[in-house]
């Protein structure tokens, strides 16, 4: 079966804008490239947060994006298995990163992670707090001591 002869000018028309349009979608892309800092701080460490309840351990898997000074990651309660996504920020400071966490699970915000990323004496340590986050504030707090799994 021929294609009718008025539908030749169309078809030939959507066949040559065809190749352009799929391929402007990759004509602003920019995948940057890892920077140190990225090297350094992005991972999975392990550690334990002591706290009202007593020792929770914890693995956090992290992320930084330094071009636009976003931190990202996730938070799993090795005991009870609950996992938190997390997003953030980060600075940098003479001796570390200093990283901010808003932990969300299912849609809820519900705690909130403050560490400093420091390499002491050849150890590499995230320390800070994990504060939870009950109708709207922070209620109770956990001292948080993490090191990255290798």
């Amino acid at each position: 079966m021929r294609p009718l002869p008025h539908a030749r000018p169309a078809l030939t028309a959507a066949l040559l804008l065809l190749p352009p349009a799929l391929s402007g979608c990759a004509w602003g892309a920019y995948f940057p490239a890892i920077t140190p800092l990225e090297r350094q701080v992005n991972g999975v460490y392990e550690g334990e947060g002591n706290g009202p309840t007593g020792r929770v351990p914890y693995r956090l898997t992290l992320g930084l994006v330094e071009r636009d000074g976003r931190a990202s990651g996730s938070l799993v309660n090795l005991e009870s298995r609950k996992v938190y996504a997390g997003s953030g920020s980060f600075k940098r400071l003479v001796d570390g990163t200093e990283i901010t966490l808003h932990l969300f699970e299912n849609g809820a915000h519900r705690a909130n992670l403050y560490v400093v990323r420091r390499d002491t004496d050849g150890q590499v340590r995230l320390d800070g707090h994990l504060r939870t986050v009950l109708l709207g504030r922070e209620a109770l707090s956990y001292n948080v001591s993490l090191r990255p799994v290798p």
